[in-house]
């Protein structure tokens, strides 16, 4: 599990210093860097699969696109070395380090150790098959869906905007949940994971699927067809109401919030412990009841063995996560919280971050300003007396 990246004159940093835990939670206002600390992770991801991680960074590609090493430098830079270090809790490899330069004339990005650990990085969940990222900007509704038995099949990938949602579940539907292809690492096949919903039919992935989708929209179920001529598949979706099940209705038909809540719950319930999953925005589309239950199978998830960073401007999803603490269905010790906020004390554009802490009861020990207080601000204002 990581536990600890430290990013040196990347973008939005000067020098920060990060804890990580199971779950991990980052919010703050936009343009702050929360997307720049899953960039960092991204971008090292990016290199090693172009095998320039040694090299340089692969600043460009499928995961993320700075554009220049310009804009990878922070603004502020005392020197032109960009840094990232990290730290794991168990495995064989305990930290990484690595140093780049930015050429000013090549505009490039060189790696200036190229000594830092290579061997055996695919154990980790950052470099390996054991990964999902899904970005801020999913698939909306489609009335088809791509397929990649290349990225589904041997790399168990769901594509970073979920574009291979339909074509994963298609191919491991049956498969038991945290255990597809046997990519169950750590987990016990005789124990009920417990992420497992209590109204789903079986232990499969799409019962479960369906069942989490239920949390968003009653009774749904997820009807997919395929026609491999082509590469496309067709995701269709019926409702159960009462002891009747709808008309099949295309996702165009359905909204937005199931179309880009379906790749979270499938990455999730399809991950094996140990793996690493980095999500933008999960509210994204939803109402407020549906963003919580997301942060209740996040924090179920993270508490099964799963690392979970996400960035999110949502109360509810916090919340979510706040009352599975409470409710002891993930310790408190567990969950990390960082606030990104402009650092009013130093010149630059340089963020600085604040980790407030969470206790047994799900209460959070400091409320820095903008830390999910909108709500309250505005319930101030609307109790005084209105204004002629």
């Amino acid at each position: 599990m990581l536990n600890f990246l430290r990013i040196q004159n990347f973008k939005a940093f000067e020098d920060v210093s990060l804890q990580f835990k199971p779950l991990t939670l980052m919010a703050g206002l936009n343009g702050m860097g929360k997307s720049s600390v899953l960039q960092s992770l991204l971008l090292l991801r990016q290199s090693y699969e172009q095998r320039l991680l040694n090299q340089g960074l692969a600043l460009n590609g499928n995961l993320v696109k700075i554009g220049s090493g310009r804009d990878a430098l922070f603004e502020g830079a005392a020197s032109d070395n960009i840094s990232f270090e990290l730290g794991f809790q168990s495995g064989s490899i305990k930290s990484l380090s690595y140093i780049y330069r930015y050429d000013r004339k090549s505009d490039v990005i060189e790696a200036i150790d190229p000594s830092s650990a290579t061997k055996d990085l695919e154990d980790l969940p950052l470099f390996s098959d054991y990964f999902q990222y899904l970005q801020s900007e999913r698939l909306g509704p489609r009335t088809v869906s791509e397929m990649s038995d290349y990225l589904v099949r041997q790399h168990l990938q769901i594509g970073i905007s979920g574009e291979y949602t339909a074509h994963f579940l298609a191919t491991f539907g049956n498969a038991r949940i945290h255990s597809i292809e046997g990519h169950d690492r750590d987990s016990n096949r005789d124990e009920v994971p417990n992420t497992s919903h209590p109204q789903a039919k079986s232990l499969s992935l799409k019962d479960q699927v369906e069942a989490w989708m239920g949390e968003i929209s009653l009774g749904t179920r997820i009807n997919i067809s395929s026609n491999p001529d082509i590469d496309l598949m067709s995701l269709q979706y019926s409702f159960v109401i009462g002891k009747d099940v709808s008309n099949l209705y295309r996702s165009t038909n359905v909204g937005f919030g199931i179309s880009y809540t379906l790749p979270i719950v499938v990455a999730v319930l399809a991950s094996a412990p140990g793996s690493l999953i980095l999500i933008e925005n999960p509210e994204a589309h939803l109402h407020p009841r549906g963003q919580s239950k997301i942060g209740e199978l996040l924090a179920l998830a993270a508490s099964y063995g799963i690392q979970i960073i996400i960035e999110t401007h949502s109360d509810h999803v916090l919340n979510g996560i706040r009352v599975a603490v409470h409710g002891g269905k993930i310790k408190p010790d567990d969950v990390q919280l960082h606030y990104f906020q402009r650092a009013a004390d130093r010149e630059g554009a340089s963020t600085e971050v604040i980790s407030p802490k969470i206790d047994r009861n799900g209460r959070i020990d400091r409320w820095p300003d903008g830390f999910f207080d909108e709500w309250e601000r505005n319930l101030d204002i609307l109790l005084e007396p209105a204004r002629d």
